[in-house]
């Protein structure tokens, strides 16, 4: 790629990134979309949206910012939770990285691969006409005494970044402890899911759980709540809520209340007693269903069992409570609103085929997506995108075209394709057979970085580097030149996507273009406060990281870029958790192992490639020394898996036992136990009533609603 495509990329990308930005601060002051920029203020009630026009609402401003930078991790903490402070420090983690990356890239690698004549001599009187490769250490002669000063910054990249996840995964561990210790109890925190419930002649599930755990835990089992199949209950709820949404629209728009002649005889008919009669029908259908589910039907043999303390419930959950280990087989229970209960109507058989179908797609779906990769590699090659089109040869003539054509277009179309990528990754995860909505999108996002990392970095390296060289590669004597120039050739073209797929996105971010949109379109007085999608934001932001960890040292014009994301990025979520984010759960840090290992992967990658630039660059000794690198990280890894990890697992005897004994004469355990016994009651067993019949379009339809 040339450096006219690169500015030409930079351009359009950092226009639109102004707009947006600009966009959003004159936006966010109108009330009219209070509920697209500030849904989490107003459910809050911290928000009043302001009738009275002034001339101040039409002027761009940058307070938001500094109120997204002033606020404190425990202020974070108390209002959005860990996850969120996590999800901060990930991206903080990045910055510091890539600062030092950076000073070393831009001011030690970067002269030395511009010092250098491998490749050509750089005319910087003409330089949009050159390649980027000259600023890459491709441009090092082969066998130069300056690739030693690669060699050490490869070295203090990794010790830097092996100190940082050390540090960060400690601090993090004593985080999760400490949130623990200064919460509130949790139902979650006292209670085990039991699946493989054995069943016994002339006993329900309900016998044979409560016999079960009252022999074998008598001190301190407290009760259970069996899993009901209610996927027919939940389709019905389903339809009763969309048609109780229909109708209130109706009734803000008088005009649509009575429709045209319908039958033979002309007859009206009022459309908002249609919907009521209808809706009526299905409430009554749910109540009989409901029924039905209560006396016992539709049972599965898995159970909610609730115990005293949060050690009895640690101790059942980590002793295997059977001498067959296929029966009465335990985990942790989530939160009740984390529950994800259409995986508990499903059997055994259709779980265990649920598995084989979302390998079986997600294999697909990785080898369809090389599709637009090489669409998108073919565009950055105008030279074989002629051969195959010719009557493109008269349009890339034309400079700004073939600078689009090369330097953003393709980016373009691989954001638009990797945008369908996440929501079909948290749709295979959600029929995987999670028990809840946390541990499908854990699930997702490592689904979503793994399909990132191979279809974005290993298979665009692959077929712009390898496919498009071959020729090169079959003159046997010019190997390990071209290939030493080959492999960081890529590294222009991910320039490029950070700027399109990093700075756009998180532009694009704070303006919420599709809720805008939707609000444009129809008007919706339901205020809906949306939680961070993790499984989409984490992989991008990891894959950044991996970037820029195996790019620094190879080409460190990317640094710059990748700084200034991150940079938007802590800015814009932070401002999103403050106003757009509430959380619909807590993990309490539970996403940070899959950042380590993620960077662990970056490191090991930079490691592997550093050992073929410096083999290609015939400094075999540096190749020789750079051995130790990643056994080292990864026994570094190992330790932190043995030191760390337990503590996002389970938390210990000590502090389970240390929180029981403070509580054990709160008064108010007392009604937290009573409202235990039904917190893991079905929401689709739970009485509802979206409908109350009148004649009066006046008064309103819905009484009550769950």
């Amino acid at each position: 790629m040339l450096v006219s495509a690169l500015f030409t990329s930079l351009g359009i990308n950092s226009g639109l990134c102004v707009f947006f930005f600009v966009l959003y601060s004159i936006l966010r002051k109108q009330p009219r979309y209070y509920q697209v920029f500030l849904p989490r203020l107003l459910a809050q009630g911290n928000s009043k949206r302001r009738r009275h026009f002034n001339l101040e609402r039409l002027i761009p401003s940058t307070s938001w910012v500094k109120r997204a930078w002033s606020i404190s991790e425990d202020d974070l903490i108390s209002s959005s939770g860990l996850d969120a402070a996590v999800f901060i420090r990930m991206i903080t983690f990045c910055l510091k990285v890539f600062s030092l990356a950076g000073i070393i890239g831009l001011f030690v690698l970067l002269p030395a691969n511009t010092a250098g004549n491998q490749l050509e001599e750089i005319d910087f009187t003409n330089l949009s006409n050159n390649s980027l490769d000259v600023f890459t250490i491709s441009n090092v002669k082969i066998g130069s005494k300056s690739l030693w000063i690669h060699f050490s910054a490869v070295y203090i990249v990794t010790g830097f970044v092996c100190y940082l996840l050390y540090y960060e995964y400690k601090y993090i561990s004593s985080k999760r402890i400490a949130y623990f210790c200064s919460s509130k109890p949790q139902p979650h925190q006292f209670t085990i899911l039991v699946r493989s419930i054995p069943i016994s002649v002339g006993n329900s599930i309900s016998d044979s759980v409560e016999s079960f755990f009252k022999e074998y835990y008598p001190s301190t089992y407290l009760s259970h709540v069996v899993v009901h199949r209610t996927s027919k209950l939940r389709n019905l709820i389903g339809d009763a809520k969309r048609l109780y949404k229909s109708l209130i629209h109706l009734q803000s728009d008088p005009t649509r209340l009575k429709d045209k002649h319908v039958g033979l005889f002309g007859r009206k008919a009022d459309l908002a007693d249609r919907h009521v009669r209808k809706l009526e029908d299905i409430e009554k259908n749910v109540r009989l269903e409901q029924s039905e589910v209560s006396l016992g039907r539709e049972e599965t043999r898995a159970a909610f069992v609730s115990f005293k303390s949060r050690y009895g419930a640690a101790i059942a959950f980590h002793l295997q409570q059977s001498i067959n280990p296929t029966q009465w087989i335990t985990e942790q229970a989530p939160e009740p609103h984390d529950v994800y209960w259409p995986f508990f109507s499903s059997s055994f058989m259709r779980k265990w085929i649920s598995k084989l179908v979302v390998v079986v797609a997600c294999s697909l779906l990785t080898v369809l997506f090389l599709i637009p990769v090489v669409v998108v590699q073919g565009l950055t090659n105008l030279t074989q995108l002629e051969m195959l089109f010719p009557f493109l040869k008269i349009l890339v003539t034309i400079k700004f075209v073939r600078q689009v054509i090369t330097g953003y277009l393709p980016n373009l179309i691989l954001l638009l394709f990797l945008k369908t990528v996440p929501p079909i990754m948290r749709f295979l995860s959600s029929i995987q057979g999670y028990i809840s909505h946390s541990e499908i999108e854990k699930s997702a996002c490592n689904k979503v970085l793994w399909f990132t990392i191979w279809n974005i970095f290993f298979a665009t390296l692959f077929s712009g580097s390898f496919f498009y060289q071959l020729s090169i590669i079959l003159e046997l004597k010019n190997i390990p030149a071209k290939l030493a120039v080959a492999v960081p050739a890529q590294a222009s073209f991910f320039i490029a996507y950070v700027v399109t797929s990093g700075w756009t996105s998180a532009a694009s971010e704070v303006v919420r273009v599709i809720p805008l949109i939707r609000s444009l379109v129809c008007t919706n007085d339901d205020l809906e406060v949306p939680s961070i999608p993790y499984y989409r934001d984490i992989p991008r932001i990891l894959f950044f990281g991996l970037l820029g960890t195996t790019y620094f040292f190879l080409a460190p014009l990317i640094l710059p870029f990748l700084l200034i994301y991150f940079c938007f990025a802590y800015t814009i979520f932070r401002n999103q958790f403050l106003n757009v984010y509430a959380p619909k759960y807590e993990t309490a840090g539970k996403f940070w192992p899959i950042v380590h290992n993620s960077m662990i992967f970056s490191l090991v990658l930079m490691h592997a490639i550093a050992v073929g630039i410096f083999t290609l660059k015939k400094l075999s000794l540096a190749s020789t020394l750079i051995f130790p690198l990643p056994v080292l990280t990864l026994l570094f890894n190992e330790y932190c898996r043995k030191r760390f990890l337990p503590i996002f697992v389970a938390y210990s005897a000590e502090v389970l036992i240390k929180k029981d004994r403070e509580e054990q004469n709160d008064p108010a355990m007392v009604g937290f136990f009573e409202e235990l016994i039904t917190a893991y009651k079905d929401p689709a067993l739970l009485p509802i009533q979206y409908s109350t019949y009148t004649d009066s379009l006046n008064t309103p339809l819905m009484s009550s609603a769950v």
